[in-house]
């Protein structure tokens, strides 16, 4: 059986480059960890706004969105900010969420999450990288039902084997699971995210990342590598813009075709 990434685009770099080419993909990181603060600062205003308050003991989505600004090595004095521009105290608060909902190349559904201080602003440019990249903007509804929000963690079996990783999962509460040689992904209602992402670690299983996700309850298989490779570029072009959050896609495509 092929196995396939389904729905999400996972990046890596080879630690096996010239000089010349670590000093470029240096230089690209560091340009991408500016934005990622700045997302990830964008992420934390909304979640203040609409959780409970700016406590992380009462407001979740807020507790969740400090642990992967730590975990990903954001200075706390960038995380307080953040919480004191949702809560009105300095300028810059005027940050909103939207979701909007696309077709790309293939028929294949995906969701976007934004965060931005202008949406006309934000809209153009969706419309802009949709139309270039062989996608369309679509009505609310149109997508969304193609998928369901969920908890997702993902674990690598390295000091428990993924039988352990898998019944501890159960015992916690894990709605689904799904293997692959080296990961375990377990599901969860997103309320339950965090309790299960503890208690796994409490348990002694390392989690490699956490995050609400929209995953795909129906997908679009992709046969070829030329829409294969359209929609990867249109997906990529999408995660770059500085008002997105998230994407998300229900497409199917086998490995070779990742390569």
């Amino acid at each position: 059986m092929r196995k396939v990434k389904r729905g999400y685009i996972i990046y890596h770099m080879s630690g096996h480059s010239k000089w010349s080419t670590i000093k470029h993909q240096k230089e690209a990181t560091d340009a991408v960890r500016g934005k990622i603060f700045t997302k990830l600062a964008n992420a934390i205003i909304i979640a203040v706004k609409q959780g409970e308050g700016s406590d992380p003991q009462s407001n979740f989505k807020l507790r969740l969105m400090i642990e992967k600004a730590r975990e990903l090595n954001m200075p706390k004095d960038n995380i307080e900010r953040a919480i004191e521009r949702a809560k009105g105290k300095i300028e810059g608060a005027g940050i909103t969420e939207a979701i909007y909902e696309a077709f790309g190349p293939g028929g294949v559904g995906i969701i976007i999450e934004t965060a931005s201080d202008n949406k006309q602003r934000t809209v153009a440019e969706l419309k802009n990288i949709l139309e270039r990249g062989g996608g369309v903007l679509a009505t609310t509804g149109a997508v969304s039902h193609f998928f369901q929000l969920v908890g997702l963690i993902t674990v690598t079996p390295v000091t428990k084997s993924s039988d352990q990783i898998m019944q501890a999962a159960l015992d916690t509460g894990a709605i689904d699971l799904e293997e692959s040689p080296n990961l375990v992904e377990i599901y969860t209602n997103p309320k339950d995210l965090h309790e299960i992402k503890m208690t796994m670690e409490k348990k002694g299983i390392p989690v490699s990342s956490f995050e609400l996700f929209y995953r795909p309850t129906t997908t679009v298989p992709i046969n070829d590598s030329q829409t294969a490779s359209s929609i990867l570029k249109l997906l990529s072009s999408l995660e770059e813009m500085e008002d997105v959050q998230k994407v998300f896609a229900n497409f199917e495509i086998p490995d070779e075709y990742l390569k």
